[in-house]
């Protein structure tokens, strides 16, 4: 009798633990996969710092690109529109891609709508002890498409010497342009280019023949004209004039900045390379 009683608390006993098991909630499961794992610091650089870049260095005469008027000056206009002192800018910009492609240094007299002045653009090239100076400009007239190169030809003989410092106009003496014909060593400041007029005919003759092919119907020669941009420039210089502003389209003349800047490149390589010795 005990025996089975016994037995009937343990089966009750067992039935009641198998009853909470069933009602307990079971605890949740946190989220599948592993904890999260926080990134390690990457181990310090062993490598060294960059380099500094290395600063570009120019050897050969400095090309000192002028796109005539600017400001309140704005040169020949068109019929369609066509301002000569806004495409000349973009002739210039073009040009001087060319040129500092091919390793030469390369400044500007102007870069924005600004009008430096004739002292001031000379100012620009003569502040370099080895520079090359070309002015851009659009005829009003002539056969459109076509360009030719001018230098500063002077017509009346150089003036009697002046006292040091001035001229017989009163005008300042360059210091950077020598004469042996004044008893000082100087010359009045717009009788600069004069000691140069052999260079920059040169000059203008390997410009010239890059452009007459390139530009059908232009002169096969350069020409000398007396030209007051030019005058105080004390470094070999020149004009570059292309026609016309009369096209009615601008475009037209927008087409001619990249075979312009390659034949001005190629004229100054004929005339001085860009690895000749040279500086500021």
């Amino acid at each position: 009798m005990l025996f089975a009683v016994r037995n009937f608390v343990l089966l009750l006993t067992f039935l009641l633990l198998s009853f909470a098991n069933m009602v307990t909630p079971a605890p949740q499961a946190g989220p599948a996969g592993p904890p999260p794992q926080v990134p390690a610091a990457p181990p310090p650089s062993t490598s060294p710092p960059p380099a500094a870049a290395v600063q570009q260095t120019y050897a050969g005469p400095v090309i000192v690109i002028d796109p005539a008027h600017g400001g309140t000056d704005t040169g020949a206009r068109g019929q369609g529109g066509v301002i000569e002192k806004d495409l000349v800018l973009q002739f210039a910009r073009v040009t001087r891609g060319e040129l500092v492609r091919q390793g030469y240094r390369v400044v500007l007299t102007r870069d924005d709508d600004s009008n430096p002045s004739y002292d001031d653009r000379a100012a620009t090239a003569n502040s370099y002890r080895d520079a090359i100076f070309v002015s851009l400009h659009i005829s009003s007239t002539g056969a459109p498409g076509t360009s030719r190169a001018y230098y500063c030809q002077f017509w009346k003989p150089l003036p009697p010497a002046s006292p040091a410092g001035a001229s017989a106009d009163g005008q300042p003496s360059a210091p950077v342009a020598l004469s042996g014909s004044s008893p000082t060593g100087l010359v009045a400041w717009n009788e600069a280019q004069r000691s140069y007029v052999d260079q920059s005919q040169r000059l203008a003759d390997q410009l010239q023949g890059q452009l007459a092919p390139v530009f059908p119907g232009s002169p096969q020669a350069s020409a000398g004209v007396e030209l007051r941009g030019l005058r105080s420039v004390a470094t070999p210089a020149v004009d570059i004039e292309v026609s016309s502003v009369s096209l009615a389209d601008a475009r037209s003349l927008t087409v001619l900045a990249g075979p312009l800047a390659a034949s001005i490149a190629r004229g100054i390589q004929a005339f001085r390379p860009a690895n000749s010795t040279g500086g500021k």
